[in-house]
């Protein structure tokens, strides 16, 4: 559909943010739907980020998802907050209602039903661990203590990040054990052994020669593995194939976390089955 006078703007803030397919999945389920609206990328210097939100206050923009690394920054500058996403500590999906914005997080719900649905598994009982402890840790760790793991193991490059993360969970979730560990401590190695699934949550792995965000002989035979990481296969998705072990990329929770900001934007169920074919159909045309 052509832009018109009275087309609605959604944009994707973060820094950056050119890697992303979400315009893609999106502008083909607005389009499937015959919604004037768009969705565009804005990339975003920390030094304009609270120009770029009031921004989302003007009467043509819908809303706004946002990504690395303002999922937490943004929370200041909304007018409302969802107790979801108060209690995760990051809002990942922007709503403008006639000038006031409300805050939300879909990536917790993306993730989980990703999990569910495409890695057939059952939470309960599960040892998870989970690595990073920013925007998407964040949701990815509310939605395993809610669903009732065994436990959950938590780490981050930050120790203060993963720290706050435990004690919140702790506090709001208290049937569900929660601990903290450092990566670089004697303890991690256990840790992940004793574990059946891991959640990597951290940026590495999403570009060219990063490395795999663990040290591949720590993949055991009873681990499951999942990355939120989309644009391409990880090395830690690589290698955890490589042993025979289940692994899943975050294709998945990027389009159910998108369908659920879809409809907070517009009212309307979102065509799932396009947008996961448009996303699928550009990541095969990108590794040819």
């Amino acid at each position: 559909m052509k832009p018109s006078g009275s087309t609605k703007i959604v944009r994707l803030i973060g820094y950056p943010v050119e890697h992303s397919k979400s315009p893609l999945m999106h502008n083909a389920a607005f389009q499937s739907l015959g919604l004037d609206f768009v969705y565009n990328l804005f990339s975003v210097k920390p030094s304009d980020l609270k120009e770029a939100i009031t921004g989302l206050r003007a009467p043509n923009v819908a809303g706004a998802n946002v990504t690395i690394p303002y999922k937490e920054e943004v929370m200041k500058y909304l007018d409302e907050i969802s107790p979801e996403a108060e209690f995760i500590g990051a809002v990942n999906t922007i709503h403008n209602r006639q000038g006031r914005l409300g805050g939300y997080n879909t990536d917790g719900q993306g993730f989980i039903t990703s999990l569910l649905t495409e890695g057939r598994i059952k939470l309960e009982g599960q040892k998870a661990l989970l690595l990073g402890a920013g925007g998407a840790g964040k949701a990815v760790a509310v939605k395993l203590t809610e669903r009732g793991v065994e436990r959950l193991a938590i780490t981050d490059k930050i120790a203060a990040k993963g720290e706050d993360l435990v004690g919140r969970l702790r506090e709001n979730i208290p049937d569900c054990p929660v601990y903290a560990v450092a990566m670089s401590s004697k303890e991690f190695a256990e840790t992940v052994f004793e574990s059946t699934l891991l959640v990597n949550a951290t940026p590495v792995g999403m570009k060219e020669g990063d490395p795999c965000v663990i040290d591949p002989e720590y993949l055991h035979k009873d681990l499951f593995i999942y990355d939120v990481i989309y644009n391409r296969e990880t090395p830690l998705v690589a290698e955890a194939k490589k042993r025979g072990l289940k692994a899943l990329g975050g294709i998945g929770m990027l389009i159910y976390q998108g369908a659920a900001s879809f409809e907070i934007w517009t009212g309307q169920r979102a065509p799932v089955e396009v947008m996961r074919k448009k996303i699928l159909e550009e990541l095969s045309s990108a590794s040819i």
